[in-house]
């Protein structure tokens, strides 16, 4: 019976998809470890190091309906490691003598790890591909609203103004950089691990690197430069890139959950029936991917910490820290894809309230432009006494009642400078808005 969020039967499809976790199931990681011992078979017999009947008896049997689960758990609880009991059902599988010569040369961490290369290739596939749909999701909102004017915000306080196009081509620009991180990291990480006991190839002679070249094609991985049993920093990396990709999908939750609140009302999160719904105030509408992708950040970035803990290894083949990443690679992906899944839903549905932006951007009555003003009086009066002037303004008891406008018109340091046409412009939101619409279309032009 599952026992945690990501296998849950009520809880699955929201902390992940089935696709991720068929990727790191039980029956996907023992078919990839039947798939190596099947690329060895073959790449010995080319080299004639095993023959060509011993590798083609091998790969007919290494499909995992022929493996008997119940089996391999008794004899996994007893030896302790994963890949040997799979070789003693090989063995037994095959006709006449051919199961002797499987795993030949091999140890149980070289399958081991480069299966898990394999489930990690396979995940980096999915999470490309869902990439991809938030990139093109952003980059059409990021369009639509190139002009929309709201207020930026500073430490949950009206900053300036910018526009929601311009806040939507920063998470695209995000987005983009962890896609090509993604490029950059996966040849580095999607490598093959093979050198026997301590890594050296001693028990193949001098054809160790011979069969290391043959695995190249049979398996779609790259060659290892030197043996990685005990030097972890692939499986880091991996874990490390998701760390990132998760904590920008946080970020944008978080900023949607507050511009989703009651009181601010500048977007939602995609309208379906009852989603959200209390069971007590049926006014509610909860953001509930924010609440999950939120949820599956976190449970990320504690995975991190545990991959670079595994990093710390004795000698050759380590004794505990590798197990590390058993626990926390199947989560720091299937979560990892679950906080994307949840993103691709809110960009392609999401809600953008212009009016709220408009209405909050009024709020003030000019004085998020307060800037403006400042930047425009320095000259005249310096940098300094412009922000003391400014400052006093914004500050001043009866600044609700009469307005930053009429305020600064009333000032004389103000008044011998601008004239009440200036001053009106100068505290219009859409007259201060920088160069937002013009990065929005720099970082459409990236896409290109």
């Amino acid at each position: 019976m599952p026992t945690s969020a990501i296998d849950s039967l009520v809880f699955r499809n929201i902390f992940g998809s089935a696709a991720m976790r068929e990727v790191w199931s039980d029956e996907f990681r023992t078919q990839k470890y039947l798939d190596w011992e099947a690329a060895l078979a073959r790449a010995q017999a080319k080299l004639g190091i095993i023959s060509q009947e011993a590798a083609d008896e091998i790969t007919r049997v290494c499909k995992v309906e022929n493996i008997d689960f119940k089996r391999y758990e008794k004899e996994m609880l007893i030896i302790g490691w994963p890949v040997l009991p799979i070789v003693h059902q090989i063995r037994d599988l095959c006709q006449g003598d051919a199961g002797r010569y499987c795993h030949w040369g091999a140890t149980t961490q070289d399958i081991t790890d480069s299966a898990t290369i394999l489930q990690i290739k396979a995940s980096f596939d999915l999470i490309e591909k869902d990439l991809d749909r938030a990139i093109k999701a952003l980059a059409r909102i990021a369009k639509e609203h190139r002009s929309t004017p709201m207020a930026g915000r500073s430490n949950l306080q009206q900053a300036v103004p910018i526009t929601y196009g311009f806040k939507m081509a920063r998470l695209l620009a995000t987005l983009m950089r962890h896609r090509d991180r993604l490029a950059e990291i996966r040849p580095r990480i999607e490598v093959f691990e093979f050198g026997g006991a301590s890594g050296t190839l001693a028990t193949l002679g001098d054809r160790g690197f011979e069969v290391q070249e043959g695995l190249v094609s049979e398996l779609g991985l790259a060659r290892p430069d030197i043996a990685w049993h005990t030097e972890r920093d692939r499986i880091a990396e991996a874990g490390c890139f998701l760390g990132l990709l998760t904590g920008t999908l946080g970020k944008f939750a978080t900023d949607l959950k507050i511009m989703a609140s009651t009181e601010v009302g500048e977007a939602s999160e995609p309208y379906v029936p009852n989603r959200g719904s209390s069971s007590t105030m049926p006014q509610k509408r909860n953001p509930m991917s924010c609440a999950y992708i939120h949820a599956c950040a976190a449970g990320v970035r504690q995975n991190v910490a545990a991959l670079l803990d595994a990093m710390v290894e004795d000698h050759e083949r380590a004794t505990g820290p590798w197990q590390i990443e058993w626990i926390a690679l199947p989560e720091i992906f299937t979560l990892t894809g679950g906080a994307l899944a949840q993103a691709c839903f809110v960009l392609e549905g999401i809600e953008v309230h212009a009016d709220a932006m408009k209405r909050n951007l009024d709020e003030t009555r000019g004085l998020i432009c307060s800037e403006a003003v400042m930047m425009r009086l320095a000259p005249e009066l310096g940098r300094d006494k412009a922000h003391d002037v400014i400052y006093a303004i914004c500050h001043a008891p009866d600044i609700d009642e009469k307005g930053f406008a009429t305020l600064l018109m009333e000032h004389e340091d103000v008044a011998a400078h601008l004239s009440r046409e200036e001053i009106g412009k100068l505290t219009d939101p859409n007259n201060y808005l920088g160069l937002s619409e013009q990065m929005v279309d720099r970082v459409l032009k990236m896409l290109d």
